[in-house]
């Protein structure tokens, strides 16, 4: 198998190795390549996951997460410099096959470590019964490419509050959760990263090829699709927000169609009383993201007691959000 190096070492963004994998199953000839990787905070969801399921938006957008999706299936991953990523490469095309074959590979090495390492049998690998890695498969025409995660030194509590939709009690019972489901590899060996990183390297690999310009150039035409809002949101389909509350105006249901974090129609129900235009108040809230700072400030200058009896911004707000 050849390992597979950059002719820098500036880290990129996460698009830029998923383009890596395509363009080396497209304009490489048939072996076996590998590569590692790292990024900086990044969340990224599989080929047909719905983004606002799978993502806590405020919090990403709050501390500067990247989001990305990948062309595999499988659920959402959060990654940081303290987590490795990991291609194969590959002409194999059985997925049941290239995970045995590949994971079986990860396996071994991290036994020789001295760990209790199993596969799961689907797509994860576990020591002592707890996840460090998880993976997902795809084919590139003739090729497959399997891709995978191994938790080195995450942040755990930055995982879930990343990946867990914006909730605090989900997010609380997330970390516990996930504390008592995933492990770091850092908790159960002395080695730091890079020297793992080495030993993977050295026994995966009987080669070591360097990209050229050339394969730089046309891995960054590639990353164009990964990075193109059309590939990014375009699987993300309109759904429904419903909203409903007591407030001192009454009872109100408000209901929104969003798509991409944008909100698309919107309709107000309950037993409030009405006494002035609904539709336009409602027509203020279409086309803004779906967020509260941005409802503040698109609402702030309407004195909503004049549209239903009784209700003020902050009642308004505190239901939606």
């Amino acid at each position: 198998m050849k390992y597979v190096k950059y002719p820098f070492n500036a880290i990129k963004r996460l698009s830029f190795y998923l383009s890596t994998e395509e363009y080396l199953a497209l304009h490489y000839p048939a072996g076996e390549y590998f590569f590692m990787w790292q990024v900086e905070p990044s969340v990224i969801f599989g080929r047909n996951q719905l983004i606002e399921n799978e993502v806590n938006l405020d919090y990403v957008r709050e501390n500067g997460i990247r989001m990305y999706r990948r062309k595999s299936g499988g659920g959402c991953v959060y990654s940081d410099f303290s987590n490795i990523m990991f291609s194969f490469v590959t002409p194999d095309f059985n997925s049941e096959f290239v995970f045995d074959k590949y994971l079986g590979k990860v396996v071994d090495i991290l036994k020789g470590l001295g760990l209790n390492a199993s596969f799961s049998g689907r797509n994860d690998i576990l020591v002592d019964g707890m996840k460090v890695s998880g993976n997902a498969f795809y084919k590139v025409v003739d090729k497959a490419v399997v891709h995978g995660t191994m938790l080195f030194d995450t942040d755990l509590s930055v995982l879930v509050k990343a990946i867990t939709p914006s909730n605090e009690k989900l997010i609380s019972k997330g970390i516990d959760s996930v504390r008592k489901r995933v492990r770091n590899l850092s908790e159960l060996l002395t080695i730091d990263i890079e020297e793992f990183k080495r030993i993977m390297r050295t026994k995966l690999c009987d080669e070591e090829m360097t990209l050229t310009e050339a394969d730089i150039s046309g891995i960054e035409e590639i990353e164009k699709g990964y990075l193109s809002e059309e590939f990014i949101y375009g699987k993300n389909p309109r759904f429904t927000v419903i909203r409903k509350g007591y407030v001192k105006a009454g009872y109100l249901e408000i209901d929104f169609e969003i798509k991409n974090g944008t909100v698309m129609k919107s309709n107000l129900l309950g037993d409030y009383f009405l006494i002035g235009e609904q539709d336009a108040l409602l027509q203020k809230l279409v086309h803004l993201p779906f967020t509260k700072e941005a409802f503040q400030t698109a609402l702030s200058s309407t004195d909503l007691s004049q549209i239903i009896l009784h209700l003020d911004l902050d009642d308004f707000l505190k239901i939606i959000f």
